[in-house]
Parts: structure tokens; C-alpha cells; sequence
């Protein structure tokens, strides 16, 4: 008879339920959330183990290679599944959850997500670490700006360059504003700079790589997009037609269908976030900056002039998603096409 582990990871202890073939519960036990010491207390059970479960999350991969250089076949769990699986449970508990994954393995009512490669970890850490960076940069500038609004001091539109020089511009002859704005100066100072050098990691990341080379081709990606698609995507080959890509990053509409009632709305907004943000802002990059015709750029005014703006860009950044995919797939360039002549009256 073949057992199922399910695994409810926990940063110091993880909740470990085995089940039989029939859903029996085999054994229960708490154990630290360290690889080693989940094989080790596995290996001691000399069961035929058939599968190993872990819900997807920040520690679920570095367990998952512990498991499987241990010899067991592990298995990462779709946290929305989960969830909803586990969602009828009036008392929730680590114990309760272990035993419902277990039983999910059993039942085979799940579904397995994509364990990403060590390379694409990296490239996610560099692009999670530089956008944190950015953003408490900016931040400190908000946070400026409103201090000095309150005293009537107004920075109007200024580069990143010459903020520093506005601010103590402003705030000259107020000993104060002096003693409070120069040390967020210098820590936004401070920031920048290191976010300078985290930028130049990626550059030089995306130099290096000859999809990403490829990748931005495609008007309005950059580097930042075409790496956040390298990491996000990891291995092209898991999608079986490119179409079903701009569904995994949650850039299909949704639908609630119940009888009479049929609804479509707004995207399902799944999968990774950055990815999303970044395909909508490289189609927004596309629609109003990029002056140069393409057929991509054509069928997304044609979107616009039906249902609006909005609604191409998100269109348009699942297009994208499409695109990119078969660029990648295919180890092909964009394709631009050519500007339908005009006809004469």
C-alpha cells in the first residue's frame, strides 16, 4: 500500500500528516522546517512513499530540492487550490492543513505548480531587491515633498538630479527644515546610489542573455521587462501554446456563470504581479510613446477605438505576453511588418 505526505511549511516548524491509500491517517508529528531533518524523519517511517506535498510559498522550493535530492518525489501545491480546497474547514489549524494536503495528494484533486530554477530565483531576487530599493526612494521624495507643503514650500516639477539642490534652495534660512530634510537627503542620496548599482546588475544580466536580447526587440520592452519575463517564465516549454501565457500572469477577463446569471469582469489579476505591471507598462510605452508602425501597435488602436484606451493597454500587455513567448520559443526577432499603403482618393 502506497502513503501521502502533505507538509504544512511553517518558518520553524512544519506539520507533517501521512495517510494511506484509503485516506486513513497513518501518523501525525511536528519536525523543524529544515530539508535534512524532513528526510530524515520521512526515511525513518519505511513506508512506499508515492508522493510528498508542499503548498507553494517563500520556503516551499528550498525544502522541495532537500526532499527530492533526498530521494522522495516532492510535489509544490497551487495556493489558490489549496485554499479553496481547504476552505470548508470551520477550525483551521497547521494539523488540519497537513492532513487536507495529504488527502488532496491522494486524491489527485490538485494541481502542480512549476518549480523555477536556481537562475531565475536570482533574477526574481535582483528585480524584487531593485524595485524595493526604488520605491523607498521615492518614497523619501513624497515624504518631502509633503513636509515642506505644510510650510507653504512648493517643489513644482524637478529632475531626480536637482532635487536635492531644490529642497535646500526652498529651505534656506529655516534651521528646522534644515535639521529634519538633510538626513533624508542623505538617506535618499544613499539609496539611489545603491539602486544605481543594482540597475547596472541587471543590465548587465540582460547583456549577457541572449533571449532577452531578442526579447527586447518587441517595442516598449526594455530590460527590465525582458528580464522579468525570463525569470517569471523560466521554462517556455510549459506552456503548450502561447495564448494560455497571458492567462497564467491574470490578464484574462472573469466570468461568474450560475444559472441565469453570466457575468464577465475585469482580469482575474493571478499569477505574478511584477509581470503583470510590467506588460502594462510596456503596452502603455507602446500606445503612447512608440511612433514607428507595427502590425502589434495597429491592433491595439483598433482595440481602442472599439472599447477604450484601458481596455486596449490590458489587451495589448496580453498580446505582449503572446508575443514574447513565441519569440522566445521560436529564437526569432519582432516583426514589424509593413504600413498598409495608402489609397488614393
Amino acid at each position: 500500500m502506497e502513503y501521502y505526505i502533505g507538509i504544512d511549511v511553517s518558518l520553524e516548524l512544519s506539520s507533517i500528516c501521512i495517510v494511506d491509500a484509503t485516506g486513513a491517517v497513518f501518523r501525525e508529528a511536528k519536525v523543524q522546517s529544515e530539508p535534512a531533518v524532513i528526510v530524515e524523519f520521512i526515511g525513518n517511517l519505511q513506508l512506499p512513499i508515492a508522493r510528498v506535498g508542499l503548498e507553494a510559498g517563500p520556503l516551499s522550493q528550498w525544502l522541495y530540492d532537500g526532499i527530492a535530492q533526498g530521494g522522495f518525489d516532492p510535489v509544490l501545491l497551487e495556493t489558490r487550490h489549496v485554499k479553496a480546497a481547504l476552505s470548508a474547514m470551520v477550525i483551521k489549524t497547521d494539523r488540519r492543513d497537513a492532513r487536507g494536503i495529504a488527502q488532496l495528494l491522494r486524491m489527485g484533486w490538485y494541481r502542480p505548480v512549476h518549480r523555477k530554477s536556481t537562475s531565475s530565483q536570482e533574477m526574481r531576487a535582483l528585480l524584487a531587491a531593485r524595485r524595493q530599493m526604488q520605491a523607498k526612494a521615492i518614497d523619501l521624495e513624497q515624504t518631502l515633498r509633503g513636509l515642506l507643503r505644510g510650510f507653504g514650500l512648493k517643489l513644482g516639477d524637478v529632475s531626480r538630479g536637482k532635487f536635492a539642490a531644490r529642497i535646500r534652495e526652498l529651505i534656506a534660512g529655516h534651521e528646522m527644515l534644515t535639521r529634519i530634510t538633510e538626513p533624508m537627503l542623505a538617506a535618499r542620496d544613499a539609496i539611489w546610489r545603491e539602486f544605481t548599482k543594482l540597475h547596472r546588475e541587471v543590465l548587465a544580466l540582460v547583456k549577457a542573455d541572449e533571449t532577452c536580447r531578442r526579447l527586447m526587440t518587441t517595442p516598449g520592452v526594455g530590460a527590465v521587462v525582458s528580464l522579468t519575463f525570463r525569470a517569471t517564465v523560466d521554462d517556455p516549454n510549459r506552456f503548450a501554446k502561447s495564448k494560455a501565457v497571458g492567462a497564467f500572469f491574470g490578464l484574462t477577463p472573469k466570468r461568474y456563470q450560475s444559472g441565469e446569471t453570466d457575468v464577465v469582469g475585469g482580469i482575474t489579476r493571478v499569477g505574478d504581479a511584477s509581470m503583470r505591471s510590467a506588460l502594462h507598462d510596456a503596452a502603455n510605452v507602446i500606445l503612447s510613446r512608440v511612433t514607428r508602425f507595427s502590425t502589434l501597435k495597429s491592433w491595439a488602436m483598433q482595440v481602442a477605438k472599439r472599447r477604450g484606451m484601458r481596455r486596449a493597454k490590458v489587451a495589448l500587455a496580453r498580446k505582449l505576453a503572446t508575443v514574447l513567448h513565441r519569440i522566445w520559443v521560436d529564437g526569432t526577432e519582432f516583426m514589424w511588418g509593413q504600413q498598409p499603403a495608402t489609397v488614393a482618393a
